[in-house]
């Protein structure tokens, strides 16, 4: 079951922008193809009503009431944190809606989720969401939000798997499922260096995603055997790529370039790389480029190479959200349907009314969803098997397939 709750407004804005194998995968595919078997209503939370006229005994098997949730003796209470309103809240509504499919797909009666609107404040989500009596939070989406919001749910005892895809805000209670760039970039690097490419270089913009992309290259190639080149850094400003990419071919003849930054921005460098030393070099992106639809139609990132989830449960799933929702979901929105298998396949262990059983989440095996096979490593980021993919002809194909598990 899933819910809404609202969230009073501040007088000013806080947010600111391995299975058991091929068993498990089967009741992942078998959970797709159920039919939805219910509705599922959003639930405005309020002021309990003013009672009428004489007072009744109450019942002697009540929920008692905390706070504007009545407490559920039946099922297991967890909190979506995402944004509802403002600029990401297409985004929190995708992941909403995902974790409302999960619930039907999987039949499960054991947990109710109610969501909790992040962009009025992540801290007075948070504060809500543990007042109503939920042991497991799932979200926020934005990094910034899970710094405010763990050392709450850390006093409460309370997990945070979070959607982010920043490593630095694991630990201490707080799990990161979200796509971590240098596990795209460790693989497709490896990939390449299996072809036989050692000489590699990079565009690398600025900031702090460039930074740590830039990290995990360098520790990449090393691991494989490798040598970077060069390195080239440029930020957003008009000119500042193709001067990058001009350095870039100063630095003598490099096999193979990382570009790691969005698809759009790749569409934009390769012909610059072609026309200055790289005509044969082979481009290589990052996750991000699984996250954009057309590219794979744009002639400059033909034969392109990047690592990635398996996206074939996941085309299972967006024609069925469609139907469902009347709108493709964002693919971000798998997270939230994944988190939802994860809690179900916990609650089979987890009595009513009891803390969530942390030590689950270190289940060496991992867990299956969507997205493949994953698991949660020591330091609380989510280790993914994924595949290479290869722009082929206005299409993509899978060159190097993901591990069934680890």
């Amino acid at each position: 079951m899933a819910e809404a709750a609202r969230i009073p407004q501040p007088s000013a804005p806080a947010w600111r922008a391995p299975l058991a194998g091929a068993r498990r995968l089967a009741v992942l595919a078998l959970g797709l193809a159920l039919a939805a078997c219910s509705t599922v209503v959003p639930r405005t939370q309020g002021p309990a009503p003013t009672q009428q006229g004489p007072a009744r005994p109450a019942p002697t098997a009540a929920p008692r009431i905390d706070s504007t949730i009545p407490q559920d003796t039946q099922r297991h209470s967890i909190a979506l944190l995402v944004p509802m309103t403002g600029a990401n809240a297409a985004v929190g509504q995708s992941i909403a809606n995902a974790t409302q499919l999960a619930i039907l797909d999987t039949k499960t009666d054991r947990i109710r989720v109610t969501t909790y609107d992040t962009t009025p404040g992540a801290a007075a989500a948070a504060q809500r969401a543990l007042a109503d009596g939920n042991r497991l939070i799932l979200g926020p989406l934005l990094a910034d939000d899970v710094r405010v919001i763990a050392p709450l749910a850390r006093a409460a005892r309370v997990p945070v798997i979070t959607f982010s895809n920043d490593a630095s805000v694991a630990g201490g209670g707080t799990y990161v499922l979200g796509y971590t760039p240098a596990q795209s970039i460790t693989r497709v690097v490896s990939f390449a260096a299996s072809r036989g490419i050692r000489e590699f270089a990079g565009l690398i913009p600025n900031g702090l995603y460039g930074d740590r992309a830039a990290t995990a290259f360098l520790r990449a190639v090393e691991a494989a055997g490798g040598q970077v080149l060069a390195l080239q850094t440029y930020d957003r400003q008009p000119g500042a790529l193709g001067a990058a990419v001009q350095r870039l071919a100063k630095s003598g003849p490099y096999r193979a370039v990382l570009i790691a930054d969005s698809g759009g921005t790749g569409a934009v460098a390769v012909p610059l790389i072609r026309r200055s030393g790289g005509a044969t070099a082979q481009i290589m992106g990052t996750d991000l480029w699984n996250t954009e639809t057309s590219l794979a139609s744009n002639p400059a990132l033909n034969g392109a190479w990047y690592a990635s989830v398996s996206n074939a449960l996941y085309r299972q799933y967006a024609i069925k959200y469609r139907a469902r929702f009347g709108t493709a979901p964002f693919r971000l929105s798998s997270l939230g349907y994944d988190a939802v298998l994860l809690t179900v396949r916990i609650v089979r262990d987890w009595p009513i009314g009891t803390p969530f059983p942390v030590a689950r989440l270190a289940d060496r095996g991992g867990f299956a969803g969507l997205d493949g096979a994953f698991r949660f490593g020591a330091d609380g980021v989510a280790e993914r098997a994924l595949e290479v993919q290869e722009f082929r002809a206005g299409t993509t194909a899978t060159i190097s397939p993901a591990p069934a598990g680890f």
